[in-house]
Formats: C-alpha cells, structure tokens, sequence
C-alpha cells in the first residue's frame, strides 16, 4: 500500500502544483493563453464541467456533485482492489496515479466547479482544440498501467 500511497500522493501535489504554478505564477488566469513552444505545448485556460473532451459539460449543477462522487466512488474501489488483489509495486503505483489524478479533479470541481484544464498540445499538422491537466495524465497512463500491469485472477476451477 505504501507505493499507491506515495504515487496518489505525488499525482495529486503534480496537479494541483502546476495549476498553482501556471495559472498564478505564469499569469495564466490573466492571460489565458501563453504559448510556451507552439504547437507542441500552448498553455491555454479550459474549464471542464463535464468529463473527457468535455462530454456532457454545460449540464446541470448536479452533474458536477455526481462526477465528485463517482471520483469518490472509483478511488475507493481501487484501494479496495490494492489491498485484496493488486500485489506487484507497478500495478500499486498505477492505481496510486488514477486516485491522485481523480482527487486533484475532482477537488476542481468543489473548489471551482470545473475540472481546471490548461495544458494543449497539437503536432504535425494535426491542431487539437482540447485541454487537459496533469490529472489527466495521471488517470490514463494508471489506467494503461493497471490495464498492462495488474495480477491476473485466479482461476478457482
């Protein structure tokens, strides 16, 4: 559990620090738009009151209290998951890496009402109109790593 622990931990302090750091220190907030190396990495504001891609955002104000449930909800199955069935360190450090990212989000969305978004990235022609966050990458490369990472179950036959 020590390893979930740490890596939930660091992925939360990496979200939340970096918003901190881009929207206040860079003037984020003021400037909404900072082109850092363009188009590879544009700093741009984005709220997100929905979820990925900004499915179902505009809804109603329940939406977002639901969303912080389910945040809530996912983050408790996989420290139930860790401590009945996840023994290898990686896959302990993925599930850490999906808790974190969706505590930073989902502490957004009571704190400002929307998941706070700011990083854009587009390459080669191909121009993404998205914004994303540190949790986000946390929640999908945790994702990717339980998927590749977690212990197969036992076959009771």
């Amino acid at each position: 559990m020590r390893f979930l622990t740490i890596s939930a931990v660091l992925w939360f302090l990496a979200d939340q620090l970096s918003k901190l750091a881009v929207l206040h220190w860079a003037g984020l907030l003021e400037r909404g738009v900072i082109e850092v190396f363009p188009p590879f990495l544009v700093f741009r504001l984005g709220y997100n009151t929905g979820i990925n891609f900004g499915l179902f955002s505009g809804g109603p104000e329940v939406t977002r209290w639901v969303l912080v449930a389910i945040a809530l909800a996912i983050s408790a199955w996989l420290i139930w998951w860790a401590r009945t069935g996840l023994t290898r360190p990686i896959a302990l450090i993925s599930a850490g890496a999906v808790i974190g990212g969706a505590l930073a989000n989902a502490l957004d969305r009571v704190l400002v009402g929307a998941v706070v978004d700011f990083l854009n990235m587009s390459c080669c022609g191909i121009v993404n109109p998205f914004t994303f966050n540190v949790a986000d990458i946390g929640i999908v490369a945790g994702a990717l790593g339980l998927l590749f990472f977690a212990d197969a179950p036992k076959n009771e036959s």
